[in-house]
Parts: C-alpha cells; sequence; structure tokens
C-alpha cells in the first residue's frame, strides 16, 4: 500500500520515526513535506496534499503530523472523500479504519511520543473496514451527509 505523510514544522521531529514505522509495516511513503523546519509552514497545505492524494488515489490511506494534531485532522476533513481523525491510543486508530472506515490518521508531535506515534501508525495500517451491516449502513451515512454538503444544503442562507 502507498501512504501518504505530510506535516508542518511542528510534526517534522516526528516524521522520520513514522516514515520507519510504515516501511517497517512494509508499506511505501509518499512524501508530501514537510522537508525543513520553517515556523511560517501552513499545516492546512500538507492536509490538503495528503488528502489529494488519497482522493486522486495517489495513495491508499494517509498520516497528517502537525503540533496537536487537531489542525490537520480538521482541515483534512474537509476534503470530500477523506475520514480523519486524530489518534494518540492504537485502539482508536484501529477502530477508527474497522468501524468508521478512516483514511487518514492525524497526530499531535507535542502530544505523543515517537514509539506510541509508530504503533498508532501500525495500528491504522494494520486494520480494514469490517463491512459490517451497522458499519455499512452507518459509512452510507456519512457520504449523505457529504454530499448534503457539497450540495449546499449545510451553508447558512440554506438553514432554517
Amino acid at each position: 500500500m502507498i501512504v501518504a505523510l505530510g506535516c508542518d514544522h511542528a510534526g517534522l521531529p516526528l516524521k522520520d520515526r513514522i516514515r520507519a514505522a510504515i516501511e517497517e509495516a512494509r508499506h511505501e511513503v509518499l512524501d508530501c513535506g514537510a522537508f525543513e523546519t520553517d515556523p511560517d509552514d501552513d499545516y492546512t497545505d500538507y492536509a490538503r496534499a495528503v488528502g489529494t492524494a488519497v482522493v486522486a488515489r495517489r495513495a491508499a490511506r494517509g498520516v497528517l503530523v502537525c503540533g496537536s494534531g487537531v489542525g490537520v485532522s480538521i482541515a483534512a476533513s474537509k476534503i470530500p472523500g477523506i475520514r480523519a481523525a486524530m489518534c494518540h491510543d492504537t485502539f482508536s486508530a484501529r477502530q477508527g479504519v474497522e468501524d468508521d472506515d478512516m483514511n487518514v490518521v492525524a497526530l499531535g508531535a507535542r502530544v505523543i511520543g515517537p514509539e506510541l506515534a509508530a504503533g498508532v501508525v501500525g495500528a491504522f495500517l494494520a486494520a480494514e473496514f469490517s463491512g459490517a451491516p451497522r458499519h455499512v449502513r452507518r459509512s452510507g451515512k456519512i457520504d449523505e451527509i457529504e454530499a448534503a454538503a457539497r450540495a449546499g444544503r449545510f451553508d447558512r442562507s440554506a438553514l432554517p
């Protein structure tokens, strides 16, 4: 599997360990940056790059890292087709894929240590969507919410 990996300047210290975890799991890394510490870079650019790679099927999954993990998870989730979530434990990373068909995991470099980050990424990559009827039903409802958003049904002018 090809895994898109992206981080901002705050995530850069964790990037090499995450890359190693992806490669240890026998997956290929599509490196979407950052490549140097520049405090003026924006996490949103890397969330867009990773999310676009996943939606365009240049990568099957994505891993994003910023300082807290919150910013990249919010930004990536704005891309139609991306189901990103911040996970700092292996259970959530696995369950997010198995139950919710999560395709991008977000980590906070200022929150999680390198070995736990590697474990979270490993759990995320090893998991597969269960296909259980209740999870398929819920996944379909998420797709309906996304379709409604694309159609503008959540625009302020469209709300009661």
